[in-house]
């Protein structure tokens, strides 16, 4: 697929991975819908960056905590752009949940945010893709859906749940629709993460090295523009640590 001229719904764009991602697939010449939700001083930033550049962008704001509103931000971008050919699933939270502490509430979020919106938005803009005969979507899920972090369980079990959603929707969705998942590893590691932490992340991969952002961007621009026949397929851009 060429980017040049193609919609691009991307979530959680405005801040750390989905920046990066927001920029690479910018500089194709896509109209970017970035979506955010608490980050407005970045996501103003970052469109006067890519305006400034000469890209086109355009802000959605939007709490991803509910069907309603996963649906209400496919709903607004539809309504004022008329189509959606690439989706990017990005926007996820992250937060410590050691066993033996995690409560209810913990589960619900990390479910709410990184899976059940996920599948309600990609439902609603994948039925327009396949009615439309074409369309793209990307899902950012983690090495943690294959190897859990046992501090970080239901976020993991969150993930998992995006490789599962991946494969499902690519059969949901075929043969129109292409729909691909990255599994990210040591990549921008969160700033509350220890040293110790954030060398045993290092440890675990193979090239004994932390990853970068346009890493992971660069790998969702090739799943957009470069391949055309590769559907539900997840791919480890982690530096090793799946196969370790």
């Amino acid at each position: 697929m060429d980017l040049e001229n193609k919609v691009v719904l991307i979530t959680g764009g405005a801040v750390r991975l989905g920046r990066a991602i927001t920029l690479e697939l910018s500089k194709r010449k896509a109209l970017i819908c970035c979506h955010y939700h608490s980050s407005t001083t970045e996501a103003k930033q970052l469109k006067q960056q890519i305006d400034e550049a000469g890209g086109h962008i355009l802000l959605f704001r939007q709490d991803l905590s509910s069907v309603p509103q996963a649906e209400n931000l496919a709903e607004r971008v539809l309504s004022q752009t008329g189509r959606v050919d690439v989706l990017v699933n990005n926007a996820a939270i992250f937060f410590k949940t050691p066993f033996g502490q995690v409560s209810e509430a913990d589960w619900d979020r990390l479910m709410e945010v990184n899976l059940k919106s996920v599948f309600f938005l990609s439902q609603k803009i994948g039925l327009q893709m396949k009615v439309r005969g074409a369309g793209k979507i990307v899902n950012i899920a983690d090495s943690g859906a294959l190897h859990p972090f046992p501090s970080y369980l239901p976020y993991s079990i969150s993930k998992a749940g995006i490789v599962t959603l991946t494969i499902g929707l690519a059969k949901a969705l075929a043969p129109e629709v292409q729909v691909n998942c990255i599994n990210p590893g040591p990549v921008m590691m969160p700033p509350n993460f220890l040293e110790a932490e954030k060398q045993f992340a290092i440890n675990q991969t193979l090239l004994k090295r932390e990853g970068n952002a346009e890493d992971i961007a660069r790998t969702v621009r090739f799943l957009i523009e470069d391949s055309d026949y590769i559907t539900g397929s997840c791919i480890n851009v982690d530096g090793g640590r799946a196969v370790r």
